[in-house]
This record gives C-alpha cells, sequence and structure tokens, in this order.
C-alpha cells in the first residue's frame, strides 16, 4: 500500500483531498497545525498528527513514498499579517521538507503553489513560461519555493501545481475566495457587495483540484514540472452575475483602488489528458444547496483573516 504524507491535510483543500486519497486506497498521513479545527473522518488507514511544518524534524518520513505539500499561510491578506511566519512557513519549511524528502529517498513531490505567482500580467494567455513577478509575501513565498523544489528535479519528481482560486464546497469551508464569498453575501444578506468588479480573476473548483493533485500522484511521468491549474477566468462582476442568477438578491458595485487582474492559461495541464469535470457554476449551485438544507452557515473559522487574528497571532 502506497504511503502519502499530505501536509496542511485538515486545510481547506486538504479535507477533501484526503478522503480521496483513502477511498482509493492509499494509506494517508494527514499533517497540519489544526488552526481551523479538524474535520477529517477517521480512518484505518488514516494517521492524523498535529504539528507545525516549522519543526520539519517532526514530520514522519518513514516508508514515505510521496509527498504532497499543501501547507502554507493562505492569501495574500494572512501573508501579510506575519511577513517572517509566511516566509518560515511557506518557504524556509518547504526547503527543509525538500532536502528531508531527498535524504530518505522519497520518490514524489507534489507542490501546491500558487496562480497569483505571476503577478499582474497584461497577457490574455498567461502560460508557464512567462516570468514571475509576486506583488505580496504569499507570491513571493510561493515562487521562492518553486524554485528551491526545482532543484531537487534530479533527485526526485517535483511536481509543481499553479492552481487559480479555488471555489465550491469542503467541510472546512472558506468564505474569504471569491465565488464562495459572493454566494454567501447573497444568501445571508441577500445583498452582493463588488468592488470595482472589472478585476479578472482565475477559477478551479475543488473537486477538480483535489482530482489533480490525485492524479498527479498516479501520472508522475507526465506531469513533472510546473502547472497551471484553472479553467475558468472570469470577473469579479461576472461571478455576482452568475450567483445572482441562482439567489435573489441585490448586486451593488462600489470603486475600487484594485484594479489588478489575474489569467492562467492550462493547456499544458490539459495536454497531459486531465481534463476538469466541475465549474464556477457547479461550485454556486452547491453551495447554495447546502446553506438550504442546513449543512452550511457562516461560521467565522471558515475566514483565515479574522480566525486568524483572533485565534492564531
Amino acid at each position: 500500500m502506497k504511503k502519502v504524507l499530505v501536509t496542511g491535510a485538515t486545510g481547506f483543500k486538504g479535507t477533501v483531498l484526503v478522503p480521496k486519497l483513502l477511498s482509493k486506497g492509499y494509506s494517508v498521513i494527514a499533517f497540519d497545525t489544526q488552526w481551523f479545527g479538524n474535520f477529517l473522518p477517521q480512518h484505518d488507514n488514516l494517521q492524523v498528527i498535529k504539528g507545525d511544518v516549522r519543526d520539519t524534524d517532526s514530520i514522519p518520513l518513514d516508508g514515505v513514498d510521496a509527498i504532497i505539500h499543501l501547507a502554507s499561510i493562505a492569501n495574500d491578506p494572512c501573508g501579510d499579517l506575519n511577513p517572517k511566519l509566511t516566509w518560515e512557513v511557506s518557504a524556509l519549511a518547504t526547503m527543509q521538507l525538500a532536502d528531508r524528502a531527498k535524504r530518505v529517498g522519497i520518490e514524489q513531490f507534489i507542490y501546491a503553489s500558487s496562480g497569483s505567482v505571476y503577478g499582474v500580467k497584461e497577457e490574455e494567455q498567461v502560460t508557464e513560461d512567462l516570468t514571475l513577478e509576486p506583488i505580496s509575501e504569499y507570491n513571493k513565498t510561493k515562487m521562492v519555493a518553486e524554485r528551491v523544489l526545482l532543484s531537487y528535479a534530479n533527485d526526485m519528481k517535483v511536481q509543481i501545481v499553479r492552481p487559480a482560486t479555488v471555489c465550491g464546497l469542503s467541510p472546512r469551508m472558506r468564505l474569504d475566495v471569491s465565488v464562495n464569498m459572493l454566494t454567501m453575501q447573497a444568501l445571508t444578506n441577500k445583498k452582493i457587495t463588488v468592488f470595482g468588479g472589472k478585476q479578472v480573476r482565475p477559477n478551479i473548483h475543488m473537486d477538480d483540484i483535489t482530482d489533480l493533485y490525485v492524479f498527479m500522484l498516479e501520472n508522475p511521468d507526465k506531469t513533472q514540472g510546473v502547472f497551471n491549474a484553472g479553467f475558468e477566468n472570469i470577473s469579479i462582476a461576472h461571478i455576482a452575475e452568475m450567483v445572482q442568477q441562482k439567489v435573489d438578491c441585490d448586486v451593488v458595485i462600489t470603486p475600487s483602488n484594485d484594479p489588478r487582474s489575474y489569467r492562467i492559461n492550462s493547456d499544458k495541464l490539459i495536454s497531459t489528458g486531465f481534463a476538469p469535470t466541475k465549474n464556477v457554476s457547479t461550485a454556486i449551485d452547491e453551495i447554495v444547496n447546502a446553506f438550504s438544507a442546513g449543512k452550511l452557515k457562516d461560521e467565522e473559522r471558515f475566514h483565515n483573516l479574522k480566525w486568524m487574528r483572533k485565534e492564531v497571532l
């Protein structure tokens, strides 16, 4: 039975990914600080460890065949809260983990980077060969971690994903990412407030990004190197309109001093044989249905910045 270490395993993506790995017969070590709780199910092949990736020696690697490294201080505002913490967790710990992985002979290292490492680009097609010009601490740490990992490409199979903004449901929900946030605003306030609206953001559904990590795990020879992962470049105003079509609400547009638009092109990923199965519209439907069924509510711990200010920092 192949053993996989997942860092950040009780986070937004990890909480969806881990059950998928278990259902496919993998043995999983789930390593996380559990700042936002632990929503993982109990399973005979799952070992959940509460720990900090900065204490690299505490991460068990005996018998591990592959690492899926999700752990980081997620998103720009959280990264800016404590830049030192962000660099320690998202860059330094990644370097130390990669070094240990090489020394013990781990075969695969899958890394969750970010589509935001490109910075603001004028190009309509933002492909993997463009220069990286990150703006925030979060983006910068992702870029540095990528470069560190690629230096180990001769020692293990290094697979780097630059995901778009993830949308859709997770037991450890996030309501501070665009699609999820606007949908919850509509459901709870009957009003969506959009700042600017012309800004474009790339999106990927939760099931697609977690399916991609499984795909990379199972197809290492086809997915070594760097891959964008995002299939819908949509303006914030258009997302609000999509929500309004499904939820009776008002949309209020207010001025914004943030004109930045991000796009990514994922043709390279599609060429490997991976294909998405869901989209932004699916994510909105799933959130609306979960809310209507009483399975989802607006909790403070589903907002990373609020929760970190209150409980972590």
